[in-house]
Parts: structure tokens; sequence; C-alpha cells
């Protein structure tokens, strides 16, 4: 092969990869541009769903989790939201992320009640389609780390769930972790883009009534 088309080859290649991560990359920041805010001036929805980020060895709720668990709690509290749907991975009995999720809200005043536990959230796909299939959420406010906010935002918007978000930006005192989730992000998506491309289905499961539910108690 001659030099031109070696260095052809090349230039193509390269602008491949530019539009393969480069598209889904603008994409989530378009869609999300907007709909990103801070507790104080979210605006409010009937619910807040919190996504999960790991348990420590104990069964506690990760560091990373807790932020974002704390944001819910002060929603909460200000009345931003009436329901929380936590959601996470409970790939195991000895591994239950929502349940440690909601036992954290209410050791923090949120009532029990109020807390509705999805425990297939396997990923940020699975928890925005099963939100809006599965639980019947409406529209909601979705809360995670700053870095990781405007993909969930891209993707519940394009299955059709309304959302803004609240992004937890006290983790950034875990430097090394808050900058490799920040550079996850940019493959991640990738597949949020891929996920949404192609309408893949999470488990789903018949309609659950919690979130209904949960909303008629609090308006009592």
């Amino acid at each position: 092969m001659t030099r031109r088309r070696l260095l052809l080859a090349a230039g193509g290649l390269v602008l491949l990869v530019a539009l393969v991560v480069g598209g889904p990359n603008l994409w989530v920041a378009r869609s999300s541009s907007g709909h990103l805010y801070t507790a104080q001036d979210v605006p409010r929805h009937p619910v807040a769903i919190v996504l999960g980020a790991g348990l420590a060895p104990d069964g506690s709720p990760s560091p990373f989790l807790q932020a974002r668990l704390d944001i819910a709690a002060e929603l909460v509290r200000e009345d931003k939201v009436e329901v929380v749907l936590v959601s996470g991975d409970n790939r195991s009995h000895d591994y239950d992320e929502p349940s440690a999720m909601r036992d954290y809200l209410v050791d923090r005043g949120v009532d029990r009640d109020r807390v509705v536990l999805d425990y297939a959230g396997l990923d940020s796909y699975d928890t925005c389609v099963r939100a809006k299939r599965v639980f019947q959420v409406s529209s909601a406010t979705v809360v995670s780390q700053g870095y990781h906010v405007p993909r969930v935002v891209a993707v519940c918007r394009a299955v059709g769930l309304p959302v803004d978000a609240v992004g937890d930006e006290t983790a950034r005192r875990w430097g090394g972790t808050w900058s490799a989730g920040r550079q996850r992000e940019v493959l991640a998506n990738v597949k949020a883009a891929a996920d949404v491309i192609t309408r893949r289905d999470p488990v789903l499961g018949p309609v659950e009534p919690g979130v209904t539910d949960a909303l008629e108690r609090a308006r009592d």
C-alpha cells in the first residue's frame, strides 16, 4: 500500500472514530442542555430517581451514593419531590443496593412510605426505561454525580420520560475516583446512544404500582 493510501486510510479511521465517539457525546450535551440544576433551583417534580452507585463492604451506600441520597433527602424536605424511586442492583441476597438506599433515606428523616424500590436498575438506560414503563413515572428529577446526570437526562428524555436533574459536586473530594468517572462517561455515552437507537429491552416485568400508591399516600 502506498503512503498516500495509508494516509487516506488513517484519515478515514480518525473520522470514523470521531463520528462514533463524538456524535453520542454531542447528543448527550445537547439533550441535557437546560435540564441541569442545583437542588435549590430545580423545578418541582412528583418523583426523584436516585441511581445506584455501589455499596461499601458493610453493605451501606458508598460515599458517592450517599451524596446522591443526601440530595434526594433535601429535595423531599424542601417539597421539591413527593416520592423517591431508588434504582439499583440486587444481584444477590448479599448485595442489595435499593434496600440500602431506602434505609439511608429513612435514617435521614424520609418517610419510609415515600421510598419505592427498583431492584433491576442495572444501568442508566434500564433505570429510565423501567421508571417509565414499569413504575409509570410521568416526570422526574434524576439525581447522580454531576458528570453522570447529562447522560441520564439524555437517555430518559429519549425514551419518553421528561426529566430534569440535580448533580452532586461534593464527591469531587474523591479526586481520582471522580476523574475516572468523568473519563468513563465518554464511552458510556456511546453505549447509551446505542441502547437508545436499538431500543434494547431491559428486564421489565409487569407494571408495579409502587410509585402511584406512594404518591397517593403522600397527598392524603
